[in-house]
């Protein structure tokens, strides 16, 4: 019986093991179903293609929230940011060089940094650049290139090059998906490889990143799992993500929810 579902009927019901589960396994749905590996992948091909998951090796995950521009998703879990944000400062030794990546979590961290009192901060976001509070310790330094006003970042050749001149002693990492298998992911591959080459050159990487970002991936990946030093997420995230990621190497950081 199983064997005879249509289409439709097999991608419904991929879609639904998929919120019920957080990943889907394509042998594993093939033997259930009695239908072919070949089946299950083309099905997540036209799902994928249809924005409604994200291929993975050996199956997919759901696609990483997409939650409009930078200002729009400044206002989203503003609370659950400013808390992040509080945790990740510590981690950050005075008199530090650090890469403070976009986005709106990290535009909370860049927010939280008065009481560092020594620290160089580069950035590739004007949104991150502006929030740094005013404070005769703290230098800020802004990488050129083109604009993207969705990311609320500088990205392409300018930004690329700039960035390889300088060596953070962390890398705080803007990420659209965080997940055990496909690591840190992006939307954009121009975004994704500024941020690996950024990666590639700092001494230790930091996502914060809240729940909603776990086990979910976007069509770039950045980074693999076992790159990452730090994970500071909602100590409601997916229990056995965060325990892979511990067993990769990277330290979590589990902050309670209000």
């Amino acid at each position: 019986m199983a064997g005879t579902l249509l289409t439709r009927q097999r991608q419904s019901l991929l879609a639904e093991r998929l919120a019920r589960d957080g990943r889907v396994v394509a042998n594993e749905i093939a033997r259930e179903l009695g239908i072919s590996d070949d089946t299950v992948r083309r099905d997540l091909r036209e799902m994928a293609a249809a924005g409604l998951c994200e291929r993975v090796y050996g199956g997919a995950l759901p696609l990483a929230p997409q939650t409009g521009t930078l200002a729009e998703r400044r206002d989203q879990m503003a609370g659950a940011k400013e808390r992040l944000a509080a945790a990740a400062v510590p981690l950050i030794g005075e008199g530090a060089t650090i890469f403070v990546d976009a986005g709106s979590t990290n535009a909370a961290v860049a927010a939280a940094l008065g009481s560092v009192r020594r620290l160089t901060l580069l950035t590739n976001s004007p949104a991150v650049a502006l929030a740094v509070p005013t404070a005769p310790g703290i230098e800020t330094l802004l990488v050129g290139g083109r604009y993207d006003p969705a990311l609320g970042a500088c990205l392409g050749s300018r930004a690329l090059r700039e960035a390889g001149e300088f060596h953070a002693d962390l890398m705080i990492l803007g990420a659209c998906g965080v997940d055990a298998e496909a690591g840190v992911t992006a939307f954009s591959q121009d975004e994704a490889e500024f941020k690996r080459r950024v990666a590639e050159g700092a001494r230790a990487v930091m996502v914060v990143a809240t729940a909603d970002k776990l086990r979910t991936a976007a069509p770039f990946r950045v980074l693999a799992p076992g790159r990452l030093t730090h994970l500071v997420t909602q100590a409601s995230g997916d229990p056995a993500t965060l325990r892979a990621f511990e067993a990769a190497g990277t330290t979590v950081h589990r902050i309670a929810d209000a």
